[in-house]
């Protein structure tokens, strides 16, 4: 008897053979890695628009948005891995933009590092992780 959905042959019995476990419900550690890195950054907005007034209070939907993109991409869902994905690309232009205007070193670094990001999320292991 052929299993449609597994696409094996099913014991005697009818029932289809047992599945091993799912290795891929643990995170990779790059995700993991992007993930507090997503928590780090919506912290320092939280406490740019609280505490310095540094950031206009319209920054804390990007905050929302960073948590909900690290918890997400933590249990591998893949709207997650496309928010965080386009955070962090938005934030490799914002940051180069900065750079290019005002010459400022961290801008470039937190740029660079952006970029290593997303060349690790297009990667094609990590969106065959995702579910």
């Amino acid at each position: 008897m052929r299993d449609e959905h597994l696409g094996d042959i099913a014991p005697a019995g009818g029932s289809p053979a047992p599945q091993p476990a799912r290795a891929s419900l643990l995170p990779l550690p790059g995700l993991a890695a992007i993930s507090l890195y997503m928590l780090v950054l919506s912290g320092v907005i939280i406490l740019g628009v609280v505490g310095g007034g540094h950031y206009p209070k319209l920054f804390l939907i990007f905050a929302a948005g960073f948590i909900t993109a690290s918890a997400g991409l933590l249990k591998l869902f893949r709207w997650a891995w496309a928010l965080t994905l386009a955070a962090v690309f938005l934030l490799v232009a914002y940051n180069l933009w900065i750079f290019s205007s005002q010459h400022q070193g961290a801008a470039l670094v937190q740029g660079l590092l952006n970029l290593v990001f997303f060349l690790y999320l297009i990667r094609p292991e990590v969106r065959e992780r995702l579910r």
